[in-house]
């Protein structure tokens, strides 16, 4: 007998959306169940069809999460028709979905995880998770920059199209020009429109750290399997919140 489960976890274990996601697509219509449109709430088998935008999904059997670090000059798109795009130029497995995006100019550290749930709690603002970065801008750093940055800064979301005050957070001066931050919010190049309220221009900008997962020593183009020790404390860590 084929195990039956509800359809938002479905899809869900099939690295396509979040639990919540997922219910407001089947409220939508944009998610059908052999041929007919989803109702919410219903349970389905792997042996059912279900199809998500035209595009007919399974779900993964086996929960995986891969760390990546992604080079300069590459997108965060799954889009076929943008040649930069990680997917198009790394062995990157079909069904992983990046938690957190880079923009194409940034390096560093990207999650990737079949678990949409897993990918949601991570990637929610509200949840406060740490991610951590070392920037390189273009002129010497002063105190009062560090001061601006660490108390917050007042920045455009062009997501919600209004201004916001980013929340405070943790820096640390490296070097002349360098310096560590810890964010708890990802706005769109939020760092960028930081540095440049103060008359700085980033040159380079890596991510180091997602919660508990370290960029380390891997170089760029590297993927690994996040191991199993560092899975249990980071959802140790989603619990906590």
């Amino acid at each position: 007998m084929r195990e039956e489960i509800r359809l938002n976890k479905y899809l869900s274990e099939a690295g396509v959306c979040s639990r919540r996601k997922a219910d407001e697509w089947i409220a939508a219509g944009r998610v059908l169940v052999n041929g007919e449109p989803a109702q919410m709430g219903m349970h389905v088998t792997d042996a059912d069809t279900v199809v998500v935008a035209g595009k007919i999904v399974k779900r993964q059997q086996t929960f995986k999460m891969v760390a990546f670090y992604k080079p300069k000059g590459y997108a965060c798109t799954a889009y076929h028709g943008d040649e930069s795009g990680i997917f198009q130029n790394f062995d990157l497995e079909d069904g992983l979905k990046y938690v957190g995006r880079l923009d194409k100019d940034s390096e560093g550290l990207l999650l990737l995880t079949n678990d949409g749930d897993l990918c949601n709690e991570i990637a929610k603002a509200r949840n406060m998770h740490e991610k951590e970065y070392i920037v390189t801008v273009n002129r010497s750093i002063t105190d009062e920059f560090l001061k601006g940055m660490a108390t917050g800064v007042r920045i455009h979301d062009a997501n919600k199209d209004e201004w916001v005050v980013t929340r405070p957070c943790k820096i640390h001066k490296r070097n002349d020009k360098t310096f560590s931050i810890i964010l708890t919010q990802g706005l769109n190049r939020q760092i960028r429109r930081m540095c440049e309220q103060f008359g700085y221009k980033v040159t380079k900008l890596r991510r180091i750290r997602v919660m508990n997962i370290m960029l380390a020593d891997m170089k760029p183009g590297e993927i690994r399997e996040v191991t199993a020790e560092e899975i249990k404390e980071l959802r140790r860590r989603i619990h906590e919140r």
